[in-house]
């Protein structure tokens, strides 16, 4: 009797309804893919921030260029 209890229990507990399991996975496929998503959208700000300080890097040196070119003191930051 205890055994037939035992069996019932765990067969009650492995069933599971198809639809949850199916909405379970369809949203573990939806945040990979946003996940996916976020690290090419970050990926794509890295460079786009990497192309912005080389070109305020690169407008600086010109501008120091110029400066000591009239002999205006520039300060060093």
């Amino acid at each position: 009797m205890r055994a037939l209890l035992i069996v019932s229990l765990l067969a009650a507990a492995s069933c599971r309804d198809p639809r949850a399991e199916a909405n379970i996975a369809q949203a573990m496929i939806d945040v990979s893919s946003t996940l996916t998503e976020i690290r090419q959208d970050l990926g794509d700000l890295h460079n786009q921030v990497d192309s912005l300080k080389w070109v305020a890097a690169r407008q600086d040196t010109i501008i120091r260029q110029l400066a000591n070119l009239a002999g205006v003191p520039v300060p060093r930051q």
